[in-house]
């Protein structure tokens, strides 16, 4: 996420009370402000904002779902995270590759 994105305010709300539930769900939840933290986000290839991942036994997974508390909490509880195809081995933000690009993320706001 980012401070100044209207997207990511506006999930705000529904991200916390999320939080909120996943000792219940047995996850951890966290986000990343990517003014913040511009490696990470080139590690992610975030490109939009928001952008929501999932990450299960080092294999990743981008949400693309509605952003309602039931259907995030339904990701999880039902297992749908499953069906998603996890990300490709080059783009994954272990991957040499992705690790390069977090460099150039934050060579580039060096540079700014």
């Amino acid at each position: 996420y980012a401070p100044w994105c209207p997207a990511c305010r506006q999930l705000e709300p529904t991200w916390e009370s999320f939080a909120k539930d996943s000792e219940r769900l047995g996850i951890a939840v966290g986000k990343v402000d990517v003014t913040q933290e511009p490696g990470l986000s080139g590690r992610f290839f975030v490109t939009t904002l928001p952008t929501i991942y999932h990450a299960n036994d080092g294999v990743f997974r981008r949400y693309r779902g509605s952003r309602t508390l039931e259907d995030l909490q339904g990701y999880i509880l039902e297992r749908k995270w499953e069906a998603v195809e996890p990300v490709a081995g080059w783009k994954s933000p272990s991957s040499i590759m992705m690790h390069g690009m977090a460099g150039l993320f934050h060579f580039s706001g060096w540079i700014r």
